[in-house]
């Protein structure tokens, strides 16, 4: 008992202190070539990929055509591929979807879970122990290299850093870090220090019991009526809603939106999208590359 505690410890402390190694090469894993790559999968999940460039990625959710849920995933855009990296739960449901919906794009699928290996890189010491030269420091940044003369793809993460490999080259590429002070842990205990840093994890916090704690309304923005029954709201995400309405609907819906909103709410709407002509009372701000527009505080 006390050897186990203690081992659980030592991983805790290297997880918080140091570097600890969390092999996750379980983890789903698709990518995508062709010249169609980013648009069609743009259409497919929640972020903006085609806005990606190479060394760039973002994380996104992917929908059934009624707004359900289905898992979400990593993109990370390699120059030459988009790889894909989800929940292997949810491998299958995605690799669906790609394959249902490509057709009539340009775009090739590509398994990648048995061939790639995953090596997570946890702690305060993750770049050091990789010697991320090169990387962004951006989460999803990601960058070619080597690890122990293995050729890697290396991305940055919110905790540390993930190495992609080929399968065959884990055992290599997990040496060479262990030579540089990473220290091998369970996955048990990277669960805990994820849950500490308050990262939600779809398939444990995400999952149909959120979908069961919302309330779910159809809502007419121009509708004064159904509108005004929405109050003290601190977002409201009308994404690629307002460009197909004239200039005075769109002026309406974003006036009713500011009344919902609570002081210091914030708007988001498309990257198409602007309310430069329709409205100053909400306030234009940049944040991460990503105007949102806020009411002012009472």
């Amino acid at each position: 008992m006390t050897a186990t505690a203690d081992t659980l410890a030592a991983s805790y402390r290297a997880l918080t202190e140091g570097c600890g190694l969390v092999d996750r090469s379980e983890r789903g894993k698709l990518a995508l070539t062709g010249p169609d790559a980013k648009s069609f999968l743009h259409g497919q999940v929640t972020n903006d990929i085609e806005g990606l460039v190479p060394g760039r990625g973002c994380y996104a959710a992917f929908l059934t055509h009624k707004g359900k849920m289905l898992g979400d995933l990593r993109v990370l855009d390699l120059g030459d591929e988009l790889l894909l990296d989800t929940e292997r739960s949810r491998l299958q449901e995605l690799f669906n979807m790609i394959r249902r919906y490509k057709l009539g794009s340009d775009v090739e699928l590509h398994k990648r879970t048995v061939e790639m290996g995953l090596l997570s890189l946890i702690g305060p010491d993750a770049r050091r122990v990789v010697g991320t030269h090169a990387l962004g420091t951006a989460e999803h940044d990601n960058a070619r290299t080597e690890v122990g003369s293995r050729p890697v793809v290396l991305v940055t993460t919110d905790a540390g850093v993930d190495v992609f490999t080929a399968a065959d080259d884990v055992p290599a590429v997990r040496a060479a870090l262990e030579s540089t002070g990473a220290v091998t842990t369970g996955e048990a205990v990277a669960e805990i220090v994820r849950v500490e840093r308050g990262r939600p994890r779809y398939g444990f916090e995400l999952d149909d019991g959120i979908r069961n704690s919302v309330k779910f309304l159809n809502v007419n923005l121009i509708d004064e009526k159904q509108v005004r029954a929405i109050r003290d709201v601190d977002v409201i995400f009308c994404r690629n809603v307002l460009i197909y309405f004239d200039d005075k609907s769109k002026r309406k819906a974003v006036s009713l939106m500011y009344d919902a909103l609570a002081p210091d709410g914030v708007l988001l709407v498309g990257t198409s999208e602007s309310l430069h002509s329709v409205t100053r009372a909400l306030k234009p701000t940049v944040v991460d590359k990503v105007v949102i527009y806020q009411k002012a505080g009472s």
